[in-house]
């Protein structure tokens, strides 16, 4: 029988010296995934970089896992609200800015620290660290994203939103996992192939 890895912390920290504790254990994480990537991480490298003792960690987080689906789950927590203020901020714009402007939100949160984000894409392919939270924002963004492009007479608006979505997130997904980490270069690559999808003129007004 396959054993069960626990992916989530085993509490939750209430007092601000607690939480303290849990922050320095992500940050610490977070420091190790960019300078050695996931093999270089290990509880104790964690416990050790973050100032605190193993027992604490495990008070928390009881393995690595637990560890990588939180800063994966705050990674995706980023990413929907980058997206959702790019959307909302989109409404007042006309087609072409809206795009340039939601697009660039996409990549947005990687160009924050894009060897963590690359780091944490390898870790997300490996294991299943959705949640009720991270789901309901995922869920709202999408609504946002087809209402948005609906109001611009955008044809299926539901289909559209789904394959640029799945556009966006194949592209920078696969330069993260050859090392590419230029995030300005990816984006140049994705505004001709977002802009075809929805008709403008790569050059146009």
């Amino acid at each position: 029988m396959a054993r069960i890895v626990q992916l989530t912390p085993r509490k939750t920290p209430r007092q601000g010296r607690s939480r303290a504790s849990v922050e320095a254990i992500l940050t610490a994480g977070a420091q190790i995934l960019e300078a050695g990537g996931i093999g270089a991480l290990t509880t104790n490298a964690v416990a050790d970089r973050a100032g605190v003792s193993i027992g604490t960690l495990y008070q928390y987080f009881p393995n690595k896992q637990t560890i990588l689906a939180e800063l994966v789950r705050r990674q995706k927590m980023q990413f929907f609200e980058d997206m959702s203020g790019a959307v909302q901020h989109a409404k007042t714009m006309d087609l072409r800015c809206a795009t340039s402007t939601v697009l660039h939100a996409s990549i947005l949160h990687h160009a924050r620290a894009p060897v963590l984000s690359r780091e944490l894409e390898k870790v997300e392919a490996t294991i299943d660290c959705d949640e009720e939270d991270v789901c309901a924002a995922g869920g709202l963004v999408d609504r946002q994203l087809i209402e948005l492009l609906e109001s611009f007479g955008i044809a299926w608006p539901e289909v559209a939103a789904r394959d640029l979505s799945a556009l966006c997130r194949g592209m920078v997904h696969a330069a993260l996992m050859h090392g590419e980490c230029d995030l300005d270069a990816i984006e140049a690559r994705l505004r001709p192939a977002v802009f075809g999808y929805l008709g403008i003129a790569e050059g146009g007004a």
